[in-house]
């Protein structure tokens, strides 16, 4: 099952991120495809500004901002004296990605989640390349195939041939295993991949459900996306738009390792910060104090 690590560390980053019933939402495409918008929702339940919750909440994103640059999944729990300030969170960056896009890919995640949720107590954003959910309800570990985004490609008409290349790359994607899964035959692609709080079993169920759902769904579609609350399907065929292709690596790999090293820089100039403080403190007292 997941693994979860609790933290209280203090937050000294205003960043903002869920999911229980949301509404769809549009944002532009940012600059690269590992960090265009796919959707995001947010729950109905607000918090107050200044309370134990908002502190929990910025504890948690700046939790999950730290980690990406060093793992590309982690999840973390937040305790509380009551369980209604308790806060769940995780992040899942795509398989293929390096750490500094990983970790850009989340920083720019947890900013959205700002922008789109601002003050309630769940949320979640989905970008090309990474994924970032929080709740004030558990759902670490538990699997869900709910029906979160569902998008087909206009119908390539009768082409035995392409949909026999579709079918195969679909059936690999079933029976590789794994968390991140890729495949292709020709000028089809796909790639699916599961939360990294899945057990292998219950990925594999849930990648077979959005599998099982694109072949039903998108019938003859040139490409088509599978979206489930806890994993996710997607091929292309033919000249459709590449979503899985890293086509610009090198741009949002420079991009990516320049984010990183500020977001490195940031935490360390934050941690020089405290132990100055602290001194000064200290000379303020003065001794035997």
């Amino acid at each position: 099952m997941g693994r979860r690590r609790r933290s209280s560390s203090s937050s000294f980053l205003s960043l903002f991120i869920f999911f229980v019933s949301f509404t769809s939402l549009s944002i532009p495409s940012l600059s690269s495809d590992t960090d265009s918008f796919v959707f995001g929702g947010c729950t109905q339940q607000k918090y107050t500004q200044n309370s134990p919750y908002e502190s929990n909440l910025n504890s948690l994103l700046t939790s999950l901002v730290n980690s990406a640059t060093y793992s590309s999944y982690n999840n973390y729990t937040i305790t509380a004296s009551t369980t209604q300030d308790t806060l769940y969170g995780l992040y899942q960056c795509r398989g293929d990605l390096s750490m500094p896009d990983c970790a850009t890919c989340v920083a720019r995640s947890v900013s959205q989640i700002g922008v789109l949720c601002p003050q309630t107590c769940g949320g979640a954003v989905q970008l090309q390349g990474c994924y970032v959910k929080y709740d004030n309800a558990t759902f670490l570990g538990v699997e869900d195939k709910t029906v979160v985004l569902k998008k087909c490609g206009p119908s390539i008409g009768y082409d035995d041939d392409a949909m026999s290349r579709r079918d195969a790359v679909l059936g690999a994607l079933t029976s590789s295993g794994g968390a991140y899964r890729v495949g292709g035959s020709g000028e089809v692609q796909g790639v699916a991949q599961c939360v990294g709080d899945l057990s292998s079993g219950e990925c594999q169920d849930c990648v077979s459900e959005a599998i099982g759902r694109l072949k039903s769904d998108c019938g003859g579609a040139v490409y088509g996306d599978m979206f489930l609350a806890k994993c996710y399907a997607r091929y292309q065929t033919g000249s459709a738009h590449s979503v899985y292709s890293k086509a610009h690596h090198d741009k949002s790999t420079n991009d990516g390792e320049k984010t990183f090293a500020i977001i490195i820089g940031l935490l360390a100039g934050v941690a020089l910060l405290i132990i100055f403080l602290a001194f000064i403190r200290k000379v303020f007292e003065g001794p035997g104090k």
